[in-house]
């Protein structure tokens, strides 16, 4: 299992906690230190069965350029250069799971769901 995080959010923390209590072992990317490449982007995004634009953190001040940007698959690239370039744009915590399964794991549900799965 691993989990991208930015460990000054408490979403991230919340969610390593839960990790760590449910004794899970899981791998921690630290994403603003490590930020993913385009194709780990790209693969990160067909396991969740979205769209850049769904995982962009639009209240980010480095997504001031993107609110203009249409939200197509002609702009695709230019949506996931933007989180590489400015990965604090990437909506977190992304947990995947050893079978591949993906969420973004703000909210205890969708973490209960993850670790029940």
């Amino acid at each position: 299992m691993e989990i991208w995080i930015n460990p000054a959010c408490s979403k991230c923390r919340a969610a390593t906690a839960a990790l760590d209590e449910a004794g899970v072992t899981y791998t921690v990317r630290r994403y603003l230190d490590d930020p993913p490449t385009a194709e780990e982007l790209e693969a990160v995004l067909t396991r969740l069965n979205l769209d850049p634009w769904h995982i962009v953190r639009m209240g980010e001040p480095a997504a001031a350029a993107l609110k203009s940007l249409p939200k197509d698959n002609a702009h695709r690239a230019d949506w996931i250069a933007a989180m590489v370039t400015n990965p604090i744009l990437i909506q977190r915590p992304i947990l995947t799971t050893d079978d591949g399964t993906t969420a973004i794991a703000r909210d205890p549900e969708t973490l209960t769901r993850l670790l029940d799965s």
